[in-house]
């Protein structure tokens, strides 16, 4: 299965699995810059399913769209737990969505340090009524396409997951 279909097939299962117990979502990208809502909203029915997407690249953005303390930023930076938990409690707090992905990480192909490098993405999941969650992952095998794509296909999966459907 090609990486294009794997997304593909992921967003199609999130549609049909969150509209079947009609929930809504919404996604808060910072690295993949709206690739996540982009993939959802190739699925046709998706409009009753899809609330909203962020693309919060930059810092203000996460704090202005999102609610992320720049304060909290300052402290951790941009990439890490503390910003991913928040942007996706930012995202259902600042939607009508049940359920809400984020990604903030180091696509590249600069901008990595040795603590945090390049390939580093940090993933946020919140659903209503529940204790929202993080992921870290590293995806150092590829330039900034395959981070993107990478991250793109963890989030969803991520998503489909927290439905209960199969990924």
């Amino acid at each position: 299965m090609t990486q294009t279909h794997r997304i593909w097939s992921l967003a199609e299962a999130i549609i049909d699995k969150a509209g079947a117990e009609g929930m809504m979502v919404a996604t808060a990208e910072s690295c993949t810059g709206g690739l996540i809502a982009g993939a959802l909203t190739d699925v046709p029915g998706s409009s009753a399913v899809v609330e909203r997407g962020f693309v919060t690249y930059s810092n203000e953005a996460k704090n202005e769209m999102l609610g992320v303390p720049m304060a909290l930023i300052a402290r951790h930076g941009a990439v890490s737990a503390a910003v991913a938990r928040a942007m996706a409690k930012g995202a259902l707090l600042h939607s009508r969505a049940d359920i809400a992905v984020s990604v903030t990480g180091i696509a590249g192909p600069d901008g990595g340090t040795a603590r945090k490098p390049v390939g580093l993405v940090w993933f946020g999941l919140a659903v209503k009524g529940a204790p929202a969650r993080v992921e870290r992952r590293v995806f150092a095998e590829g330039g900034r396409d395959f981070v993107r794509t990478k991250a793109t296909e963890t989030a969803l999966h991520l998503m489909l997951t927290a439905l209960g459907g199969q990924a």
